[in-house]
Formats: structure tokens, sequence, C-alpha cells
């Protein structure tokens, strides 16, 4: 390996409901027609050197998306950039590329800040759904994971919510969630919810990932691509919404 770059792309549109699996081999094919010059592993079936990171779920989309690339030869992130974009359907959107320098993508992000939309439901009803989560000292349910039916804790990993009409019927919720294991997921927050509330939305809910970073005190995401600093504003604990 020469060089590492990382990737900050989004999943659009009806690409959202692309699973993490169908993003990945999407990328490697995009990655062999950009003829961006990869370092493979060692051993009998080497693979492209790629490290994902936080995957949205399938069906939300996603407008911070993160992936780094581990080069064979030095290449201009901005150059590597526009030939992928290229490469990939539309929907698969790569919006920026940096040299990578210091600690990995795994370091650099613990949390995510979503915004879902919600028609069908009223601020008012929601506002007051969040207020009750936001209450509790715990609240949790259940998902199936790969692992097996999984409980657990959502109320720990909110950080922020704030909610807002877009118009009469429909609201806007906006949060802040901590990367737990198992990841809290925007359906597993409404699920939530539906538990202390009531509240559950008669219309699919359309979720997006606005950001992803290191969580500061102010509740606010450090950029991923940024160069590396010292960066003493990581949240510790729990901060009330």
């Amino acid at each position: 390996m020469v060089q590492r770059v990382r990737l900050r792309f989004a999943k659009r549109g009806r690409l959202r409901f692309l699973s993490h699996r169908d993003v990945a081999r999407t990328f490697e094919r995009g990655l062999r027609r950009a003829a961006v010059p990869m370092a493979y592993s060692a051993g009998f079936s080497p693979h492209p050197r790629i490290s994902w990171v936080g995957a949205a779920p399938t069906g939300a989309a996603s407008e911070a998306e993160y992936v780094e690339l581990a080069l064979a030869v030095t290449v201009e992130p901005a150059l590597l950039r526009a030939a992928l974009d290229a490469a990939l359907p539309p929907g698969l959107d790569v919006v920026g590329a940096v040299a990578a320098e210091g600690a990995g993508l795994a370091e650099r992000i613990d949390a995510s800040r979503w915004v879902v939309r919600l028609p069908g439901v009223a601020e008012p009803e929601l506002r007051g759904a969040v207020a009750e989560l936001l209450r509790r000292d715990v609240v949790e349910v259940e998902r199936a994971t790969k692992d097996g039916r999984r409980r657990f804790d959502v109320r720990a990993a909110m950080v922020l919510a704030v909610c807002r009409a877009e118009n009469d019927t429909c609201a806007i919720l906006e949060m802040v969630v901590r990367h737990t294991t198992p990841a809290v997921r925007p359906d597993d927050v409404l699920t939530a919810l539906g538990v202390v509330a009531g509240l559950r939305p008669s219309v699919p809910p359309e979720p997006t990932r606005l950001e992803q970073g290191r969580l500061r005190e102010d509740r606010t995401l450090a950029d991923p691509l940024a160069p590396d600093r010292n960066d003493a504003g990581r949240l510790a604990g729990r901060s009330s919404a």
C-alpha cells in the first residue's frame, strides 16, 4: 500500500433501497471501471483493500457515507473522486475525497445526525412523543440482527432530538444518535416512540442521514475528512436533549 484515500458519498433516490452488500459490490465494479489502482490483500484470494464504516440501513437515504481505499500508487484525490463518481450509477454520488492520514475512519466516527420526514404525523403529536422518550432513562426495543433477536436501549443512544413542522400533516424529526452495538437506527427510534407514546405513522417514514463524525461537547459532529487536530470537544457521557 502506498496511499490511503477517504471518500464521502451520498446514497440518494431509489438507490436508498440498496443494501450495504449491494453498495459494496457496486463500488467494486465502479473502482474497476474507473481504473483506480487498488492495493490488494495477500493470500489465495486477494481482495481490494476497502474499509467501510457505519453503513446506512437499507431504505435510508444518506448524504454522509464513508469509505477508505488503500491504493498501490499515489493519486490526486480530486481526480479519483471525479473518475469514480462518473463510473457509479446516479444516486451513488461521490462528493468528497482526501488523502488519509492519522487515525482511520473507525476512530473518526461515533455518531450520526439524521432527519426523518414523517408524512401523516402532525408536529404536536411528534413533539409530545419525543418529549416522553427523552423523559425516560431507559427505553428498550427488540430487533432481529445477524446474531439473532436483540433487545437494546434506544434512549442511551439519543443525544439530541428536535421537532418541526413541514406543514400541518407532516412533521420532521432531526436527531443526533450515538453509534452503539447494535446500532440504533431511525426505525428503532420510531419503534421506541410507539412504545412510550403510541406513535405509529400510517405512512412509511423517510429517513436521511445528514452527517457522521466524532461527537463534540456542543453536540455537533467533527468532519471525518478534516485533517487530524487536537479536538478536546468530544462528548463524554449522556447529554440531555
